[in-house]
């Protein structure tokens, strides 16, 4: 991980110069377990006979609703809180995000005792801004979307530390201890299929799948209605897209230099799925394997429902990334 000296250079820039930032690697991740063993216990990863029916083939859910948080990305809070020096904590962090990311960070500054503030977007749902607010996270509305959300962070730089939720190397490695518990589970796995909103949780999955099971093909999932991850890795370099998607975990209109960087080297293949089959998925999930996932947590399955003939056979790990869904998706799955 990077040094604890270059760390107010990388995050202080908010991601708009990565010539220096050197890219996570495997033993990143061993060391944010070692972190994280102290705070956050495994998640479980079930099957279900029905899911499998309903699939057309055995499927692995990992269960990352249940952390603290309700989301994966709480690993990686805490692994980078656990990085900064006493210094660094008590100048604080500001961050943006749609909601998981900014819950992640509220939840690892109050267990650090770190100032934080969040800008979400004027459009974030009532029960994210609630859920951060209540890890103790100041929050601030701005901006029409993520792009108007991150220039308003931006501009708290010279107060705050800012947090880029995609170029922040703490953050992807500490993910990436999910993928260790799935793979030292299920050594056996065809495929592991994830969803792509910054694109941590697919880059994390690369690194440890080439170190723990090369074999094992990592998939990519995003939106087609903001398909900024997908599109970047198809053209080789950072792009812009419409971000339209109103799937909140998902909604990112620009690729992440950083994570782009591993998914290049090493993502097997990515998919995108409308936002209609992530909620037929988000239904599957809640009467075939006892689940309510958000949008996000639902789009890996739906990859998978979508084109059964692709996994038939082989064994696939999905990754329910988060479980918050906002009330407008809860009322959808009656």
């Amino acid at each position: 991980m990077c040094s604890r000296e270059d760390w107010h250079w990388t995050y202080g820039t908010a991601g708009r110069d990565h010539g220096r930032m050197r890219l996570p690697v495997f033993d990143d991740v061993l060391a944010a377990r070692d972190l994280l063993s102290s705070r956050l216990p495994a998640t479980p990863m079930w099957s279900y006979p029905v899911l499998d029916e309903a699939a057309g083939t055995p499927v692995f859910v990992k269960h990352e609703n249940v952390q603290p948080t309700g989301a994966f990305k709480v690993r990686g809070g805490l692994t980078l809180l656990a990085s900064m020096t006493p210094e660094q904590r008590r100048r604080g962090l500001v961050t943006y995000s749609t909601g998981n990311h900014a819950q992640s960070i509220a939840y690892a500054c109050a267990e650090y005792d770190a100032p934080c503030t969040v800008v979400m977007p004027e459009s974030a749902s009532e029960e994210k801004i609630r859920a951060t607010r209540g890890f103790g996270a100041r929050v601030l509305l701005r901006g029409a979307d993520m792009a108007g959300a991150q220039q308003a962070a931006e501009e708290l730089a010279g107060e705050f530390l800012v947090v880029s939720p995609g170029d922040t190397p703490e953050l992807l490695a500490g993910v990436g201890t999910a993928y260790l518990e799935i793979f030292e589970a299920r050594a056996d796995l065809d495929a592991v299929v994830v969803p792509v909103g910054s694109g941590t949780g697919a880059a994390a999955a690369c690194l440890v799948a080439a170190a723990l099971a090369p074999r094992c093909r990592v998939i990519a999932v995003q939106s087609a209605a903001s398909p900024a991850a997908h599109d970047s890795w198809v053209a080789g370099d950072t792009v812009v897209r419409p971000n339209r998607t109103v799937v909140e975990g998902l909604a990112t209109g620009r690729g992440f230099d950083l994570p782009q960087q591993v998914l290049r080297k090493h993502l097997a293949e990515f998919r995108l799925v409308s936002d209609e089959q992530i909620r037929a998925a988000q239904r599957v999930l809640a009467t075939h394997a006892h689940t309510l996932a958000e949008g996000a947590g639902a789009a890996a399955l739906a990859a998978v429902l979508a084109a059964p003939d692709d996994f038939a056979g082989q064994r696939v790990a999905v990754v329910c990334t988060g479980g918050n869904a906002p009330k407008f998706e809860i009322a959808d799955l009656a």
